[in-house]
């Protein structure tokens, strides 16, 4: 029988083709972006979740629909499911005038990931440190089986708020201006200060596992975009506030229990503050930036610019305020984690906003409402 000879340079071929062979067959293939229709994803806390919704400006009147102001008011009872769904019952509070729910043409699906409460922790992966919140996975892990099942070409992101301690800071402020009869922004300008880094460092790695997650479903760097947001302040500035700041109109009237002093700082330096640090992390992170610390000016709990709604004289897109006051009467409206968040007239505003944002599709942007108008009075200026 000849011998088998096999050439050197064939026999080296075929050595390394063995070795070879079983890592590639080992491996899975990069995944292939999905094809299922276009979406626009939220994702973050209470100020993009949805929080406050239920509310179409404010009233004193505590009995039936409050003056028309409770989307919850069924006629004989309340029921905020109408509003936040199956969210109610975790406190996420996903409403359904949510800013990605109030922009329908953005995309074919809107899908709120978004989370009352939430702090950086709860978006990042189980598998870097995501910790799961309210029943729930952490979002960035909610985010890959959405990537999965949709064509994701926009994700709006707004955290950092709870890692600051914005509760916290409201509630020594409140309390300072009820009980102790001293300043809060001394301190709580330290205190913030103290967690802007950790904080700021948590925001960009949530930019950081959105986009691994996005890699790892197929999706090219250039397939979709990340928008980062800011906060608006929910109270005005001193000399905009319609109540006087000694007696209790603040308190239980108007709902907005701060002294001047304070309630100028939060306006003018601890909003714009945070803002301005936020569109750090974005830059350094190449994602665009939304501005909205300027959202809700005139239209603000307390605002001259605005009134409560009242026996007889209806809510108004143009006359209510756009964030929920807080409730400190004996009869409480609605929860307590609703205070001091974006109301069902400023959902609306949002959505507008992200609507004339997903048109830019490059740079950073402030959006602003115009005196006397409704959310289609909403306007982007370059930042």
């Amino acid at each position: 029988m000849p011998e088998n000879r096999t050439p050197p340079r064939a026999a080296a071929l075929l050595t390394a083709a063995a070795l070879v062979l079983p890592l590639l067959l080992a491996t899975p293939a990069p995944a292939a972006a999905a094809t299922g229709p276009t979406a626009v994803v939220s994702m973050g806390d209470s100020y993009i979740s949805g929080e406050a919704g239920r509310w179409k400006g404010n009233s004193d009147t505590t009995s039936g629909s409050r003056d028309g102001t409770d989307r919850a008011w069924t006629g004989s009872g309340y029921d905020p499911t109408r509003v936040y769904g199956t969210t109610y019952a975790s406190g996420c509070d996903r409403s359904d005038v949510a800013e990605v729910r109030s922009a329908p043409t953005v995309a074919q699906t809107q899908i709120n990931l978004a989370c009352s409460g939430a702090t950086t922790a709860n978006v990042f992966r189980a598998a870097n440190g995501g910790q799961s919140f309210k029943g729930e996975a952490p979002q960035a892990d909610q985010l890959a089986q959405v990537a999965a099942n949709n064509t994701v070409k926009l994700i709006t992101l707004s955290v950092g708020g709870n890692d600051l301690g914005f509760a916290d800071v409201i509630s020594t402020c409140v309390q300072d201006y009820e009980i102790w009869y001293s300043y809060c922004n001394d301190d709580q300008q330290a205190a913030v200060d103290a967690k802007m880094s950790t904080a700021m460092a948590g925001v960009g790695k949530s930019i950081d596992e959105v986009r691994a997650v996005m890699s790892a479903a197929g999706y090219a760097s250039g397939s979709y975009r990340i928008v980062l947001q800011s906060y608006p302040s929910p109270i005005p500035r001193s000399s905009e506030n319609r109540y006087p700041e000694s007696g209790w109109s603040r308190t239980s009237t108007g709902g907005c229990p701060f002294w001047d002093g304070d309630a100028t700082w939060a306006r003018d330096t601890l909003v714009p503050e945070i803002s301005d640090h936020l569109a750090a992390v974005a830059a350094a992170k190449g994602v665009q930036f939304l501005d909205l610390r300027d959202l809700l000016q005139g239209r603000e709990v307390c605002s001259t610019a605005t009134r409560l709604a009242a026996p007889g004289t209806a809510p108004s897109a143009t006359t209510s305020e756009w964030a929920r006051f807080l409730d400190m009467g004996t009869t409480t409206q609605g929860t307590l984690q609703e205070s001091f968040h974006p109301n069902y007239y400023a959902e609306l505003a949002l959505g507008r906003c992200l609507t004339l944002l997903a048109a830019q599709t490059s740079g950073n942007w402030s959006c602003r409402n115009t005196p006397g108008q409704d959310a289609a009075g909403m306007y982007l200026t370059a930042r």
